[in-house]
């Protein structure tokens, strides 16, 4: 019987030491591409249309109206045919992309928002400071 316990043992135990090294890794995987993920989503596809600061994204999915904040705000020069990638979360009310920022394939970015809070221009008109 002590025998048949210690052979148990030690392959529960071995088990146990050869599964470790994974269960640790998968683990500090999901915290560090937890510290990695930006919040909001991000969307990359053609600019279809321009109207002001929105635009229609389109990629191979479908197309979403990307709100880039008003133009009062900031302007911003996007242009009908561009590839871009989009960084911003889906209003709920609307259903539109409203855009933290964009990048376009040359790899600049124009930043629109900060991801946290509410956005700069909704406490009032006045424009940003350079």
């Amino acid at each position: 019987m002590n025998q048949r316990l210690s052979i148990g043992l030690i392959a529960v135990a071995s088990i146990f030491t050869f599964s470790l090294p994974n269960l640790v890794r998968a683990q500090n995987s999901s915290i560090g591409e937890l510290q990695q993920l930006s919040p909001g989503v991000t969307v990359s596809g053609e600019v279809t249309s321009v109207v002001g600061n929105d635009f229609v994204l389109r990629d191979n999915t479908g197309e979403i109206i990307v709100d880039a904040g008003p133009t009062w705000w900031q302007q911003i020069d996007i242009q009908p045919g561009e590839q871009v990638t989009v960084t911003g979360e889906v209003s709920k009310k609307s259903r539109e992309l409203d855009a933290f920022s964009i990048t376009r394939s040359d790899g600049s970015r124009i930043d629109i928002r900060p991801a946290d809070g509410p956005p700069p221009w909704s406490g009032s008109r006045s424009k940003p400071k350079p």
